[in-house]
């Protein structure tokens, strides 16, 4: 009994580190590159390096085929989406965080690499489906989930302008997902959760990681520009939302969900 134990824990910890793989290497890249500060080197920036850096990681990824030309489609389109919100939101008009080190690679006030961070939730989702063997009950309609998604994605934006409806958008989520189940495996026993707690302890991973970033100045928040501080768990619900718009894409292109709220991968993507 304690031996399975270990073993169904062990290869939860092996299966969640090699699905935040991407997350960890960028990390790790972070903290080494710190020391690079705002330096020119051989003509490009730290921001520059860190793009060739994660586009080294996603193309190995590939070529080893620990991600699946279908993963990196949705990985790409959520990158997409972020870098329009990116560039949204540092607008100097705006400016709800800036990139305080220079680039050559950038569009208008945010580096290019900067899309990366995003991806890696998305790879986290997508390979965390396919490792796990994960499958829904009680999942809400897509057309319902879409919903959510969208509006908590052009909310990030037009807060600015109109009343942030984000309590809103909290209850809804809890309404439509409060029944959703998740189900994974592990030495082949199956195991299920309630959805909802597990975004939020996603999120708060996330919220940890941030930290880690803005401490190594890869953004800085108006009111660390002086002097870094944790940031306020209030940005913790900003990224539960993120989280969903992850989500929904990638559930909605990878998988499907029959009548009964059921949700599998497509065969191919057990491949």
């Amino acid at each position: 009994m304690v031996t399975s134990v270990l073993k169904s824990c062990f290869e939860f910890s092996f299966k969640a580190a090699s699905a935040a793989l991407f997350g960890i290497l960028l990390l790790i890249a972070f903290v080494v590159t710190a020391s690079m500060g705002s330096q020119e080197f051989y003509g490009f920036f730290r921001y520059d390096y860190l793009l060739f850096y994660a586009l080294a990681i996603q193309a190995c990824l590939l070529y080893l085929k620990l991600e699946s030309w279908a993963e990196a489609k949705v990985i790409a389109l959520f990158h997409l989406l972020a870098m329009v919100m990116e560039v949204f939101l540092t607008h100097p008009q705006i400016a709800s965080w800036q990139y305080p080190q220079p680039a050559v690679f950038k569009i208008m006030t945010v580096p290019l690499f900067a899309g990366f961070m995003y991806s890696a939730v998305g790879s986290f989702f997508a390979r965390s489906l396919r490792l796990y063997q994960v499958s829904f009950e009680r999942l809400p309609g897509f057309a319902n989930m879409l919903a959510l998604a969208l509006l908590s994605y052009i909310n990030f934006m037009s807060k600015f302008f109109v009343a942030d409806i984000r309590m809103l958008l909290f209850a809804w989520s809890a309404a439509i997902f409060w029944r959703t189940k998740i189900k994974f495996q592990l030495q082949r026993h199956q195991f299920q959760l309630p959805m909802l707690p597990v975004l939020m302890l996603l999120a708060f991973i996330i919220w940890i990681a941030e930290n880690i970033s803005t401490f190594y100045k890869i953004w800085l928040y108006p009111s660390q520009v002086d002097a870094w501080h944790m940031v306020g768990w209030g940005k913790l619900g900003s990224w539960y939302l993120l989280l969903l718009l992850s989500l929904v894409l990638v559930l909605k292109i990878l998988g499907r969900r029959d009548a009964n709220g059921s949700w599998f991968l497509k065969d191919n993507m057990n491949q």
